[in-house]
């Protein structure tokens, strides 16, 4: 009998100028998407910078969600049941782009194609939510009715798929692990 799993996708508001540009066309609140596999968000990738100054170099990257990039970020953080063979499946698809990470790519032109409504897939490009919807969709879980190519983290908050876990500042969540540790924190 296997047992079900847990993956997190977190979703962040950087306030920088690219996440506020990225917001003027979606008018999501926000405009990052990730995935961790604990709670504790130590194990989190998405496709984003690479330098923290620089939004054009980016591509596949593990992030340090307590780094002073992210310090003063909004965040929601959703928490999805999978079976043990999708969790597998998820993170063999991670630890494979890890190891390959000078493959990968942001897929700049395909963040252009969603507010034009034209496909614009590249191999080995991804933008944060595209990733986020084909590592989950490879690994056999739908998170929305939409092709990856489409999905913007607007689309995650609001699937039925995922159970909302936390909403407030990255900081408040990141910072407070002994409250955590015994239930004391405040959860949406």
């Amino acid at each position: 009998m296997s047992r079900d799993a847990e993956i997190y996708v977190l979703l962040t508001d950087t306030g920088t100028l690219f996440t506020r540009t990225i917001k003027w066309f979606t008018k999501d609140p926000m405009n990052h998407a990730s995935i961790a596999f604990d709670r504790d968000l130590n194990e989190v990738y998405s496709f984003g910078r690479k330098n923290p100054n620089n939004p054009f170099f980016a591509g596949f990257v593990k992030e340090d969600v307590r780094s002073e990039f992210f310090e003063h970020s909004t965040c929601a953080l959703y928490r999805c049941t999978v079976s043990h063979g999708a969790y597998m499946n998820i993170r063999t698809q991670i630890h494979h782009m890890e190891q390959n990470s000078e493959l990968y790519k942001y897929n700049l032109l395909g963040m252009l194609g969603i507010m034009f409504n034209i496909e614009m897939k590249r191999e080995h490009a991804y933008f944060c939510s595209q990733f986020v919807a084909s590592v989950f969709e490879q690994g056999g879980v739908s998170l929305v009715n939409k092709p990856s190519l489409f999905v913007r983290p607007g689309d995650l908050e609001n699937t039925a798929m995922l159970e909302l876990v936390y909403h407030g500042k990255l900081h408040s969540y990141t910072g407070c692990k002994e409250m955590q540790a015994t239930g004391t924190f405040q959860t949406a």
